[in-house]
């Protein structure tokens, strides 16, 4: 299944009907709620259609000046007083039907979104590379609002249309079968409009949720780096590219309202031509007695409350297709399943033992045509510290992705004391790995909240033996110690301080691997020197410790170096003190152009 979503979303081809039917099934949960709105909607609609005919019955009756006037065997006084009371059931059946199919239809939406969610969470590193957060932000927030009305409002709103269209057009067909045959002249025409308007309008829906879609993106992904964009002074450009893509959007939005004015001033038009001619046809029959007074009123009010009914009807099929288009943006991804699951295979009790990469192949899906591996070949024996290096671009962090399952390799396999990890399940193999990356992630909350990241049922006691091992002395600065908030993504706190959190974190997992990349890049040598201790004599001889690094401190630090080639191979394994006695080694020759600064003069060495 592809990784990357259609923006305008997969359209079943059935002209919308599969969406359509997929829709009434996520509002399936609420049946009972949706039937008892439906017995609202069916009293409030009768006490509206009643309306005309007691009009035309009260007319006829003031113009035949009957001593004692009735109306189906009541008073005039007896029947406004029941008249009262039936349109104050009405006012109180539709007060039922609004409030019940608002909250059913805030339901719909928290469930869509709570589906949704947990099924863009599940998804592997693939989808992720391949779709822009801000196009599923999008998808979650404004595609759901506007599937769940489709779904609970609007449905309510052509409902009440149908019934009240239906019962007007009975009404009017017992009262005057040759007015009704006008009206049915005039139909044809407003259906087939209806029909090519509604489907015009879900093809535009679904480009205007697409811009949306990229709309957010934009404005997530620049303000997340706000700061960049200042330091460049590119505000001017990244207010340019916004406004674009809001004029993007106005220009459907524009096209959307010339479409919705044409189609509803066309229809109104043909309306009211519809009632000229009604009234040159009654009025004639009024004349010879053929129809009264009363009848033909009423006979007007049910074409009035008929036309409204048929507007309420076109309005519903057009919403209808715009919460059609957002769907299918919405079931493209509630129908994607990761090509990694995260909770098939063997629990991984412990992921201690020789990790081995034996002939591995690898190349990013969204790039499968630039190899980062060709036949990988390596070993790191369990409980010991190694390092990978290699050139820029070589695969070292790839290395920990693989390790990790964000990626299968395309081909080879990687085994962990013998038996191979994509036999395992991998939410348990990556509860018992360890992971820093030279770029720390924090989420928004406390300190404390952080470093239990991993171990949520963590004591308060180990969550500060992790921080005092990490050396976060500083947090006992800071007035609220550990329930201080970090800010989104940590933007409370400083490069240095978020590096030791992101420690703690690994740390307090007791992990049997642990993947250091740059772990230590943004300490000062103090703090450099104080974690490295920590984690040698927390890690020697039980957890297996792949550090990804420059830093010679660290490198001299492992029992042994992997150096990576530029071809996707490995090109020698040994230790610091062999490898850096020859040289003409790799690793000589790749640490002798970094001391160097990495100057422009001086190429990057071709390791083979």
């Amino acid at each position: 299944m592809a990784a990357r979503l259609s923006k305008e979303g997969k359209s079943s081809g059935q002209g919308g009907w599969a969406e359509i039917v997929r829709l009434i099934k996520i509002a399936k949960p609420e049946i009972r709620w949706l039937g008892i709105s439906c017995i609202f909607l069916l009293i409030s609609s009768a006490v509206t259609m009643s309306i005309p005919f007691s009009v035309g019955r009260i007319l006829d009756i003031a113009t035949a000046k009957k001593d004692e006037p009735t109306v189906l065997g009541l008073t005039l006084t007896q029947f406004f007083l029941g008249f009262a009371a039936f349109m104050t059931l009405g006012a109180v059946s539709n007060f039922g039907r609004v409030v019940l199919l608002r909250i059913v239809g805030e339901r719909v939406v928290a469930r869509l979104r709570t589906q949704l969610y947990r099924r863009t969470y599940v998804q592997d590193a693939e989808f992720f590379d391949a779709n822009r957060v801000g196009d599923l932000i999008s998808r979650l927030s404004s595609d759901t609002v506007v599937v769940g009305k489709s779904i609970t409002q609007n449905i309510s709103d052509g409902l009440r249309a149908l019934v009240s269209g239906a019962t007007g057009f009975c009404a009017m067909a017992w009262l005057s079968p040759q007015l009704t045959s006008v009206i049915l002249l005039m139909f044809p025409p407003i259906a087939i409009g209806a029909f090519f308007y509604g489907r015009t309008i879900r093809n535009i829906s679904r480009q205007i949720q697409k811009n949306l879609g990229t709309l957010t993106k934009i404005a997530e992904e620049r303000l997340g780096n706000i700061k960049t964009s200042q330091a460049f002074a590119g505000e001017i450009q990244e207010i340019g590219r916004y406004n674009k893509q809001v004029r993007k959007i106005f220009a459907l939005g524009r096209r959307e309202s010339i479409i919705a004015a044409t189609f509803y001033g066309s229809t109104g038009w043909a309306g009211n031509m519809t009632i000229l001619a009604l009234l040159v046809v009654g009025g004639n029959l009024v004349k010879s007695d053929a129809m009264s007074l009363g009848d033909l009123t009423s006979f007007m009010m049910y074409t009035v409350f008929a036309g409204s009914s048929l507007f309420g009807v076109s309005g519903f099929y057009s919403e209808l297709m715009k919460g059609v288009g957002a769907a299918s943006r919405l079931f493209e991804l509630q129908d994607r399943h990761p090509t990694i699951p995260a909770t098939v295979g063997t629990k991984v009790v412990s992921a201690q033992g020789p990790i081995k990469f034996s002939k591995v192949s690898f190349a990013y899906p969204t790039r499968p045509a630039v190899s980062i591996f060709n036949g990988l070949d390596f070993e790191i024996p369990s409980g010991s510290n190694v390092c990978i290096v290699g050139p820029s671009g070589g695969g070292k962090s790839t290395v920990a992705s693989l390790l990790l399952r964000f990626y299968n390799p395309t081909e080879g396999t990687i085994t962990i004391n013998g038996k191979d990890i994509k036999e395992m399940n991998v939410k348990s193999l990556r509860r018992r790995i360890g992971m820093v990356a030279q770029e720390p992630v924090l989420f928004s909350g406390s300190v404390a909240e952080n470093i239990a990241y991993g171990r949520p049922q963590a004591s308060r006691t180990e969550i500060v033996a992790a921080a005092r091992k990490a050396n976060c002395g500083f947090i006992s600065d800071f007035p609220e110690g550990l329930e201080t908030q970090v800010g989104a993504r940590g933007a409370q706190l400083s490069g240095g301080q978020k590096q030791r959190i992101a420690i703690a974190r690994a740390l307090l997992k007791d992990p049997d691997i642990l993947i250091l990349d740059e772990a230590t890049s943004a300490l000062d040598a103090e703090s450099e020197t104080l974690v490295n201790a920590a984690l040698a004599a927390l890690l020697r001889g039980r957890s297996t410790t792949i550090s990804i690094a420059h830093r010679l401190s660290t490198i001299k630090r492992s029992d042994q170096i992997i150096v990576l080639s530029s071809d996707g191979t490995v090109a020698e394994v040994g230790s610091y003190n062999k490898l850096s006695a020859d040289p003409e080694s790799a690793f000589s020759k790749l640490m002798e152009w970094q001391m160097s600064g990495g100057e422009p003069t001086s190429r990057p060495p071709k390791v083979m």
